[in-house]
């Protein structure tokens, strides 16, 4: 499932109990006054008969709504990755697949063959970091910081690691990087250990 889609649901999700319950408050509230307003001769008694006071609800609502908000930011990479890198890859292959058929005289290239094996290599972390690197030479790390969805420190952490492999080298730019594809990377030399 595509993250943007999960987050959207969640969302819709956790709105929707904060307005139920909102709603259940008022109408427990309403009958709440309306039960008190009539039994305050009693000294309380008729709190007893009238059920559970409105704020249990209110605060029902909302631990319900940051419980499902919490678990869903727990497992969210966990839960929306892996489709999102799938769906990705197969794309890639249909799109490949369909540029055999319609020009099967033209070659892939060599240098498109060998970073995908590169590719094929890597983990997944890197790998996000890696495409769009090939994808567009010279993205800025706060580009791929939004691409693979990722925090600050988990993109720089990354980057240098790949930079210390010599799949990819930076150029300081202001208070950023510009990230490109290494040469080695470019002629498919398998990636170093490290």
């Amino acid at each position: 499932m595509k993250r943007n889609l999960a987050d959207q649901l969640v969302g819709l999700l956790v709105v929707g109990i904060l307005l139920s319950g909102a709603f259940v408050t008022w109408q427990t509230y309403l009958q709440w006054s309306a039960a008190t307003g009539r039994g305050g001769h009693m000294d309380g008694s008729m709190i007893a008969t009238h059920g559970t006071h409105p704020l249990w609800y209110l605060f029902g609502t909302l631990v319900t709504a940051v419980v499902i908000g919490g678990v869903y930011l727990l497992v969210r990479e966990q839960f929306t990755t892996p489709a999102t890198v799938s769906s990705a890859s197969v794309e890639n292959e249909d799109r490949a697949s369909d540029n055999e058929k319609t020009h099967p005289e033209e070659p892939t290239g060599p240098t498109r063959d060998a970073a995908q094996r590169v590719l094929d290599l890597l983990p997944d972390d890197e790998r996000r970091i890696l495409e769009p690197v090939l994808a567009s030479p010279g993205l800025t790390q706060i580009e791929l910081r939004d691409r693979a969805d990722f925090s600050k420190s988990k993109v720089s952490q990354t980057v240098s690691d790949l930079e210390k492999r010599g799949l990819l080298y930076r150029e300081a730019q202001g208070r950023t990087f510009r990230v490109y594809p290494s040469d080695a990377l470019e002629q498919g030399e398998p990636p170093k250990e490290g």
